[in-house]
């Protein structure tokens, strides 16, 4: 009964986000840099909820997200600028090469552990970044222009869509193997469970939603260039799952939300912006160590225990 309850919470409280926000923007009352914003937003959510899975969910320090937010990107401009396809069918192949990109950089390097998979990953984040930066087909250095697609709907969808696929695997029998690998991984395996195929889904998962979120990251905006998506990327995603709380979903969610409005609020000053969002950081983690909701959801403090969606396990 909690699982279906906190399942029509999210669909209702979406439904009236959207409702709310497309009304402001249609009658005018929000601009047009707010309505950027919002999509900056909602990326910046769906890349945090897809390292979420990798690091919260699997405990498996990534710190490579950039390299197939990068992908993503990319491969979804190559799709709509050089061969003409609909941009829906960019998003799908955007986030289905991420995913193969990280099988392949999954099977080998999800056997290693902390800081090594941290290197391992960084590594394959730099190697994407100097491919697309040595690649004349799809600009070099100067970029690639790519026509501004990505609308407030479409990125919302996407973002619900986002968060429902994590809700779901989390609460699966193989969710909970990952959540039994993140507690202890010598004890999982002596179970039984397989913890390297475990280790290497999540990995493709997030990979995947990662490279959907780079193809509306890259459609956002006029023109993509490799030094987008540079290693200082990948922290920052990684510094909003930190933020938010390690194993809590909802607060990836309330931290990319927090951060984004902050950094853009903070634009026309350059000089301090960097300052102030580190002093941010800096007290959240003085204050509040485990993050702003540490292991817990949001659904918890209104009764309805973890958050699940109406499919999903016990």
């Amino acid at each position: 009964m909690k699982k279906a309850k906190s399942f029509w919470l999210f669909i209702i409280l979406a439904v009236f986000v959207y409702g709310l926000i497309q009304f402001l923007l249609t009658s005018e009352v929000l601009n047009p840099y707010y309505q950027n914003m919002f999509i900056v937003m909602a990326i910046n959510i769906m890349l945090a909820v897809s390292l979420h899975l990798v690091i919260g969910i699997t405990g498996q320090f990534s710190i490579g997200h950039a390299g197939f937010l990068a992908v993503g990107a990319y491969v979804s401009a190559i799709f709509t600028m050089k061969l003409g396809l609909p941009f829906p069918i960019a998003l799908l192949a955007g986030g289905v090469v991420a995913a193969l990109a990280g099988l392949i950089v999954g099977i080998p390097s999800l056997r290693l552990k902390g800081d090594y998979l941290a290197i391992a990953t960084l590594g394959f984040a730099e190697i994407i970044r100097i491919v697309f930066l040595n690649i004349e087909y799809v600009g070099g250095a100067a970029g690639l222009q790519v026509s501004h697609l990505t609308t407030w709907t479409s990125t919302f969808i996407m973002l619900v869509l986002t968060i429902l696929i994590v809700v779901n695997f989390t609460n699966s029998r193989h969710g909970r193997a990952c959540i039994a690998i993140r507690e202890n991984e010598i004890a999982a395996d002596a179970m039984g469970i397989n913890t390297t195929y475990y280790k290497v889904i999540a990995f493709a998962i997030g990979s995947l939603l990662a490279g959907i979120a780079g193809g509306l990251y890259s459609h956002n905006f006029y023109i993509i260039q490799p030094t987008n998506f540079g290693f200082l990327k990948s922290f920052d995603i990684l510094i909003i799952v930190v933020l938010g709380g390690l194993g809590s979903l909802s607060g990836s969610v309330i931290a990319a939300i927090l951060l984004t409005v902050i950094s853009t609020f903070l634009q026309d000053y350059p000089e301090t912006r960097m300052i102030i969002y580190s002093l941010v950081l800096v007290f959240v983690m003085i204050f509040r160590p485990k993050g702003l909701m540490g292991t817990r959801e949001i659904t918890e403090f209104f009764g309805l225990g973890k958050w699940k969606s109406s499919k999903g396990g016990n």
